[in-house]
């Protein structure tokens, strides 16, 4: 479990990036912090890991102040996975994968054989090991970044905008292997996003920022979608103008989901008892949309 207490970050000139932050990260879970531009999320991600520090208050991990362990320690048992995956372009795939393992002790051979490992856990082929970054698609690298973020076993993963800077079926691909991946290895994932739906998506709680990281809401996808906290939380989520607002419509072929414009959204199959949704086009549980 992560905890934020009354944390704040002042920066020397006077920047106000983070105001009296408060939040509890629940182990084995992804929180997702999610605001645009300026609401301080990746500066509460990077306090995580003391990439950054607070200029008061204290965080916690399973509850032990982080401020008393060293920082090159700490990073080293907490995976951490950026855009653009952050490889290092001189070195080939598997040394990528390896390389916190190798700073910690860990023999070569073993590193080497763990990286293999975990080209199979995100879904690359073993034969990508001898290539350097340059010679992979921008989905790959991210793929190798999270290989690289998971080579220690770590309890905690940071992940900070990892799918932006790839195009939109490719980040619907690494998304759906987020998914796939934390229902196998149950990792406390803290993930970094200004994109509401892909928020929506991933996250088992969801904190919204305003500027300044002032918490709007937090709640689950559901809780959020539901009752919105205040007209930013609306706005934010698009329910003020009716972005979240599907509906069954019954035509001679089937019942299709629609949306507020009267849109085909997805079409339901199974159970259709529950219509709360999760996002747009994205059906209760218990159901699916195709």
């Amino acid at each position: 479990m992560i905890e934020f207490r009354s944390v704040t970050k002042r920066y020397p000139d006077g920047t106000q990036a983070v105001e009296e932050f408060s939040l509890v990260l629940p182990s084995h879970k992804t929180t997702v912090l999610v605001g645009s531009s300026g609401s301080g999320k990746t500066t509460l991600l990077r306090m995580i890991n003391r990439m950054v520090e607070p200029t008061s208050g204290t965080i916690e991990i399973d509850g032990e102040d982080i401020s008393g362990i060293p920082p090159v320690g700490l990073r080293r048992r907490i995976g951490y996975v950026m855009q653009n995956s952050g490889l290092l372009p001189h070195r080939k795939v598997i040394d990528n994968v390896a390389t916190v393992p190798l700073l910690t002790g860990v023999k070569k051979k073993d590193a080497y054989a763990r990286a293999l490992e975990l080209l199979d856990t995100v879904g690359l082929d073993r034969s990508l090991a001898d290539r350097y970054p340059s010679q992979l698609s921008g989905g790959q690298q991210q793929r190798v970044g999270v290989a690289r973020g998971l080579a220690v076993d770590p309890n905690i993963l940071l992940m900070d905008e990892p799918f932006g800077a790839v195009d939109p079926i490719v980040r619907a691909d690494l998304q759906r292997e987020l998914h796939r991946l934390q229902s196998e290895l149950g990792k406390t994932v803290v993930f970094v996003t200004h994109d509401i739906d892909e928020a929506l998506l991933l996250g088992d709680q969801i904190c919204i920022l305003e500027r300044g990281g002032r918490v709007a809401q937090v709640g689950t996808p559901e809780q959020i979608l539901t009752n919105p906290a205040s007209d930013f939380v609306a706005s934010f989520i698009g329910a003020d103008r009716g972005k979240r607002a599907l509906s069954i419509r019954s035509t001679p072929e089937g019942d299709v989901v629609v949306d507020s414009d009267g849109r085909p959204a997805g079409v339901l199959t199974g159970q259709t008892k529950a219509t709360p949704f999760r996002g747009v086009g994205a059906p209760a549980q218990g159901e699916r949309a195709s």
